[in-house]
């Protein structure tokens, strides 16, 4: 099984850790955010697929042809400031069937993972003191996704899309809008691929986003707390 990890964009509101590296490279704890996310997937994962843009000459010195055991495959995003969606959509010629797809910024529990791969579509959610600042999960009566709402000023919940989807390759039938920022977000894509398929919910036990620089030190106190 496939793994798309998004890992093109400039990471802007790091900096300056960003400005000689790109973001998911930089070191939580004793690794990098990259390798915090590639050791948490499922043996299944047989595959990566790595979208590189901002730097990402260093993405493929650090990883190789083949890194942990997988084989690696690179896709570059020409304009890493066009999104989550058009990332994604650069993938499409190399994606073969359902895989996982994790954004380059998000750590996550493993547990979750593999819970995650085991269904036909999902994607993976928290509950947020703060969901305006993210994609707000709307629910059908079922319980699976309606829709993603990106950073409401009304977030009808404070569930919130964290990076995680197991998708088809029936995602790339979904081509997202332009947004009223300039960006595609893949979100809008789930939105219209849920209409069809019925896109489970699954909360994630631990993630951690890295987002800002102060987010490091959260990080790592949180996964020295786990390790004890």
């Amino acid at each position: 099984m496939q793994c798309v990890i998004l890992v093109a964009g400039e990471g802007t509101r790091m900096y300056p850790l960003t400005l000689n590296k790109p973001k998911p490279l930089i070191k939580v704890g004793s690794k990098t955010i990259l390798d915090h996310i590639i050791d948490a997937l499922p043996a299944k994962i047989d595959e990566l697929i790595l979208v590189v843009g901002y730097k990402g000459e260093q993405i493929r010195e650090h990883c190789g042809d083949e890194y942990k055991g997988r084989k690696v495959c690179y896709i570059v995003q020409e304009d890493p400031k066009a999104g989550t969606g058009d990332a994604l959509f650069c993938a499409e010629s190399v994606v073969t069937g359902k895989f996982l797809m994790m954004y380059g910024d998000d750590i996550h529990g493993a547990k979750t993972l593999e819970s995650a791969i085991q269904h036909d579509h999902c994607i993976l959610a928290s509950h947020s003191n703060t969901p305006e600042k993210f994609g707000v999960l709307e629910l059908n009566e079922n319980g699976t996704l309606k829709s993603i709402i990106e950073k409401p000023k009304a977030p009808p919940s404070n569930l919130v899309n964290i990076g995680g989807a197991v998708l088809t390759h029936d995602i790339f039938s979904y081509k997202p809008p332009l947004s009223k920022v300039g960006e595609y977000y893949i979100t809008d894509s789930i939105t219209d691929y849920a209409q069809i398929f019925p896109v489970d919910v699954i909360e994630q036990d631990l993630w951690l986003p890295i987002g800002y620089p102060d987010d490091i030190e959260k990080a790592e106190t949180v996964l020295e707390n786990i390790n004890k």
